[in-house]
């Protein structure tokens, strides 16, 4: 069976507490998934605010290959007309040619929650999917609550299914919303409304119960050709169903279709990713995409996986993107690199003794606090400095920022800086919002006269994690920041128990890779 993944990250994942993915957050995460081969991005909810708004804009310009765009609403309210309603008239300001509209499937959330009549809950999910197709659109039907409500009320919930489908629905999409079903019941609700229902089943999961993977395979075998779920099992309350470990069990273990094998091997960057765009620190126990999931420190578990790694591993851990670590082994690490030298076009792999400098370095610096995931650009300069293939463009003399805070009014940052660049001292200040944009400022300043072409670069986000809560305001501090020039984008991180100087060590890498890739392409 061929089986098509659909990813709402961007929307059900963002409510996740603690998540807040930017603009940009949200189109790099997009280009991630497009590129794993994520069939169905959900972008937002358009009209529920502008930044969602602002995405269905901006991700036309990209250029995907495999993924379709999905805008996300609810039915048009009680009473209202389709051409007149105003979720209806943000659903296609959006512009895509899917779309995902939800509807109360359980009679309970119609009478407590709508405070409609069952029958008007039926009409309005019927007119939404009407006005929809006659649009030109492709509709996804999530049925909110179904499993509640068929347990519930069987009759009321298949009658909203059969609305549905009847008004031209491509999907229909059986949400467990709560989150609260057991396997056994998914599996036999699915192949009860298969039977029924001749247009495709989709499962949508929430992992109240931790059982949203385990929920949503049932449902794949039942009969669901399409699968909703998010990147690392972000959603709201516990989590929506972890895509990074259904999908591998979907097509490694079941033995489906619908994303390459080949592509597999992306899954494990595509969960750091997103990690970092979250600003969450990756769990390293999680399955499949951990950093611990083919980790092995007993004797006995070490001595067998040196003689037949199956003894101990249920797939072999490239098939996802990981590795092997023996935890007491100094060699763990080596292949990652060598793999990411060749994403870059460098070529390390025969010199061995300098392989295992650039492994030493990372891991040496991966102890202290930084994390490369998300940070190629920095990744890419410690190479290229370890073979001797990047010069030195400038040199620190010293920097000054003095903030200024009087009374009411606000704080005003100055940065001072003092660079050399070549046999040349340049002395130059720029204000700016905070210290770090001040810095920014004065530094690319003190650069424009030697290298024009920073001017066309710009900051365009920055994210501060502290590594270590015990230390207090003393604790190590990795900064991370994203450079545009308009035509390409790249992530440094600096890191240091002061925030300033890690922004600073971020700032000269990314500055740094900007001017190393100018150079390279008018070689």
């Amino acid at each position: 069976m061929r089986v098509e993944f659909y990813d709402t990250t961007l929307r059900d994942g963002s409510q996740s507490e603690d998540i807040a993915f930017s603009l940009n957050d949200k189109l790099r995460i997009t280009e991630r998934l497009d590129e794993f081969g994520i069939h169905y991005i959900e972008g937002g909810w358009p009209g529920s605010n502008p930044k969602d708004l602002q995405y269905f804009k901006e991700v036309k310009k990209l250029r995907l290959k495999t993924a379709k765009i999905v805008a996300f609403s609810s039915t048009i309210k009680p009473q209202s007309k389709p051409d007149e309603d105003q979720i209806m008239k943000a659903i296609l300001d959006a512009d895509t040619g899917w779309v995902t509209i939800v509807g109360k499937s359980w009679d309970l959330h119609v009478r407590d929650a709508l405070k409609v009549s069952l029958d008007a809950n039926l009409q309005m999910i019927e007119k939404t999917i009407t006005h929809l197709k006659k649009k030109g659109k492709h509709v996804f039907f999530d049925a909110e609550h179904f499993f509640d409500g068929y347990r519930k009320n069987r009759e009321y919930t298949m009658k909203v299914l059969s609305v549905a489908r009847d008004a031209g629905a491509d999907v229909l999409v059986l949400c467990d919303t709560n989150g609260g079903s057991m396997p056994y019941e998914i599996y036999d609700t699915v192949a009860s409304v298969k039977k029924t229902m001749k247009v495709k089943l989709g499962i949508h999961t929430h992992n109240d119960t931790e059982l949203a993977v385990a929920n949503t395979l049932m449902a794949v075998r039942a009969g669901c050709e399409n699968v909703q779920g998010t990147i690392n099992g972000y959603g709201e309350r516990c989590g929506n169903a972890n895509l990074c470990s259904i999908i591998p069990n979907v097509i490694l273990k079941m033995g489906n279709e619908g994303i390459p094998k080949e592509h597999l091997k992306k899954l494990r960057d595509l969960s750091l990713f997103v990690d970092e765009m979250a600003n969450f620190i990756p769990d390293k126990h999680k399955p499949y995409v951990g950093e611990s999931a083919f980790a092995h420190k007993g004797g006995i578990h070490v001595s067998a996986i040196r003689k037949n790694p199956e003894t101990y591993e249920h797939i072999a851990p490239e098939q996802v993107g990981n590795t092997q670590r023996v935890l007491i082994s100094d060699l763990s690490g080596e292949s990652s690199i060598l793999y990411k030298a060749k994403e870059f076009n460098i070529d390390i792999g025969k010199d061995k003794k300098i392989a295992k400098e650039v492994v030493k370095k990372v891991k040496d610096l991966e102890m202290y606090g930084y994390q490369f995931e998300g940070a190629e650009g920095s990744l890419e300069l410690l190479i290229k400095k370890k073979l001797g293939i990047h010069r030195n463009y400038f040199d620190l003399i010293g920097f000054r920022i003095i903030v200024e805070k009087k009374e009411k009014a606000h704080p005003v940052t100055e940065a001072t800086i003092l660079v050399r660049v070549g046999d040349r001292v340049e002395h130059t200040a720029a204000l700016g919002k905070g210290p770090v944009n001040a810095l920014d400022n004065a530094l690319r300043k003190a650069l424009h006269k030697f290298y024009p072409l920073l001017k066309d670069m710009d900051l365009v986000d920055y994210k501060v994690r502290v590594l270590s809560t015990k230390e207090g305001t003393g604790a190590p501090t990795r900064v991370l920041i994203e450079s545009s020039d308009g035509k390409r984008t790249w992530n440094t991180v600096g890191v240091s128990e002061n925030i300033i100087e890690a922004s600073w060590r971020a700032l000269v890498d990314s500055i740094d890779y900007k001017l190393l890739i100018e150079e390279e392409k008018n070689r």
